[in-house]
């Protein structure tokens, strides 16, 4: 089931094809997480936080406002834009994932931390969310790298370095979790 912005007028199917490209391109999950976080923002603001060519941010804010993950708050130039938090979950013979903006936020790191490239690399997207769901707990205290390490079958350090490098988006979003 999708659940996103409920007036986008999106068909589901569509917003999914979003979502899967926001997995897929991590400078695309920086827009959205950008947006999400410092909304409403014009592409300009966007251009100078991330650093990325005007052009690129043009189309990916109209690829996410055509899919109705950004809207438009203001009518008249600059044009500011605001996005809507999604959680798409989907289901699997007998396995349920949720894509939430902090899974979104911590593939969007990945242009800017090595670890979480190299962690999506070996285990997957599956292997980050789970990560990322630890992530929360390691922020929270209740549970340590070796706790997880036990749990997600790694040795401790590279627990403990996926830890580290997801505890920024589970800082930024424990709030988002209650």
């Amino acid at each position: 089931m999708a659940q996103s912005p409920p007036h986008s007028g999106q068909s589901p199917i569509r917003q999914l094809q979003t979502v899967a490209d926001l997995l897929e391109t991590p400078a695309l999950a920086r827009v959205y997480a950008r947006v999400l976080r410092d909304g409403p923002v014009t592409v300009s603001d966007i251009v100078d936080a991330l650093d990325i060519p005007q052009g690129t941010a043009y189309d990916y804010v109209q690829k996410l406002e055509t899919a109705g993950l950004l809207e438009k708050t203001r009518d008249r130039r600059p044009y500011e834009y605001d996005a809507e938090p999604i959680a798409l979950t989907l289901s699997a013979a007998e396995e349920t994932a949720t894509i939430t903006p902090a899974l979104i936020a911590a593939v969007a790191r990945r242009e800017v931390d090595e670890d979480i490239d190299v962690y999506i690399d070996r285990h997957g997207l599956d292997g980050l969310a789970v990560a990322l769901e630890y992530a929360f707990e390691y922020v929270e205290g209740t549970v340590n790298h070796r706790i997880a390490a036990r749990e997600l079958d790694l040795s401790p350090l590279e627990a403990e370095i996926i830890l580290q490098a997801l505890e920024p988006v589970a800082t930024e979003y424990t709030d988002d979790r209650r």
